[in-house]
C-alpha cells in the first residue's frame, strides 16, 4: 500500500478545463454513464460526477447519466457496448465476468477481458438501521424484531447474509415492501428497522432520522471477519442522534470503461475527475472518502490513459494493473 501513496498535492485541485475539448476547438464528446436506478444515492452521484466534467471540461465532454437496474446490467452491458462506455461495478463483479464466474458463468469470456478501471466512486456501506425505541445494541439483539431487507438489491442480497451468518436466520421477521418505503414503515412503527447498502450519508437513513430517533448497529471485528468483507467506520455525527462511531462492512465500487475508449479520453476524463473531486467532496460529503489507494481493490486493468494519468500525478501503480 505504501507504494500505492502520493502526495496530496499530486492530486490536488486545479481546475484546469482538462477536457476542454470546446475550447480547444474541437466538437463535444459525449459518454454514456451507466450507474444504477433513478433515485439512489448512485444514480445522484451520477449526475453529481457528469455536472462536474462538464464543469472541468469548459463544456468540452458531456457525460449522459442512463438508469440501470444494478452493476449485472452494467458488466453485461460493456461486451456489447462500443465506443465512450462507463459503468459503475463492486470490482470483485467485473474481476467475475473475465472469469467466467458468477452471474457470468455461461457467458463468453472473451468480451469481458477489454473491461478496463478508470477511477473509484464511493463506496457501498452496510448500515443495520433500528428505530429508537427498540433495545438492539448488538446484532443479535434483533431478534424477534421485523426488518425490512428490500428485494433484489447488494443491500437485500448482503443483509440477508448476515442475518443467516450470525445465527438469525428463522428469528427475524423479514417485512415484504420495497426498501423505498423504509423510511415512513419504520416512522409508523410497520417495522423495527430496515438494512441499506450505500455510500454514507445514506439519504433514506437522512430522512428516517430528521424525523424520529434511531440507532445503527455495529458489528463486532470478529463478525466482519465472517462476513469476508472489508472494515469500514461510519464517523459518530453522520447521522442526527447517531453520536458513536459505527463498524460496518463495504463493497469498493469503481468506475469501468472498455479498450474500446480512446487512451486520450479516458487520460482526461481520469485527470479531470480527480481536480474535481474536492469540489464534488464539498457538494456531497460521500466523495470525502475516494482515494487512489482504492484502486489497489480490483485486479482488473487500468485503461492505459488512466495509467499515464496516475503516473504523471505521482501515483505508483503494480505492474499487473498496467
Amino acid at each position: 500500500m505504501q507504494a500505492f501513496r502520493k502526495t496530496a498535492a499530486a492530486l490536488g485541485i486545479t481546475v484546469l478545463c482538462s477536457l476542454g475539448l470546446a475550447a480547444a476547438g474541437h466538437a463535444e464528446e459525449r459518454i454514456a454513464y451507466k450507474s444504477a436506478k433513478a433515485g439512489t444515492s448512485y444514480y445522484q452521484m451520477g449526475v453529481e460526477l457528469a455536472n462536474a466534467i462538464k464543469t472541468g471540461s469548459g463544456g468540452g465532454t458531456i457525460l449522459t447519466v442512463e438508469e440501470s437496474q444494478g452493476s449485472v446490467q452494467n458488466v453485461m452491458e460493456a461486451a456489447v457496448r462500443s465506443g465512450n462506455y462507463v459503468f459503475t461495478s463492486p470490482p470483485g463483479l467485473v474481476e467475475s465476468a473475465v472469469a467466467g464466474t458468477g452471474p457470468f458463468k455461461n457467458r463468453p469470456k472473451e468480451p469481458f477481458a477489454t473491461i478496463r478501471a478508470l477511477f473509484p466512486i464511493p463506496s457501498l456501506t452496510m448500515h443495520f438501521v433500528i428505530r429508537g425505541d427498540q433495545q438492539v445494541d448488538q446484532f443479535s439483539d434483533m431478534a424477534g424484531k421485523t426488518i425490512l431487507l428490500g428485494k433484489g438489491s447488494f443491500g437485500a442480497t448482503e443483509g440477508e447474509k448476515y442475518i443467516k451468518l450470525f445465527g438469525l436466520e428463522g428469528k427475524v421477521k423479514i417485512a415484504s415492501a420495497e426498501l423505498g418505503n423504509a423510511a415512513d414503515a419504520l416512522k409508523n412503527g410497520q417495522i423495527d428497522g430496515f438494512v441499506t447498502a450505500g455510500s454514507f450519508p445514506a439519504p433514506n437513513l437522512v430522512e428516517a432520522a430528521a424525523s424520529m430517533p434511531v440507532s445503527l448497529v455495529s458489528l463486532t471485528d470478529e463478525q466482519i471477519a465472517q462476513t469476508g468483507r472489508l472494515k469500514q467506520i461510519i464517523p459518530a455525527g453522520t447521522y442526527a442522534g447517531v453520536d458513536k462511531d459505527v463498524a460496518t462492512t463495504f463493497l469498493p465500487v469503481e468506475a469501468f470503461t472498455t479498450s474500446a475508449m480512446s487512451d486520450q479520453t479516458a487520460y482526461l476524463l481520469t485527470k479531470t475527475f480527480w481536480e474535481q473531486k474536492a469540489v464534488l467532496s464539498d457538494q456531497a460529503p460521500w466523495w470525502k472518502a475516494v482515494t487512489p489507494e482504492m484502486l489497489m481493490m480490483t485486479k482488473v486493468k487500468l485503461h492505459p490513459g488512466a495509467v499515464r494519468y496516475y503516473q504523471e500525478a505521482g501515483v505508483q501503480i503494480p505492474e499487473g494493473m498496467r
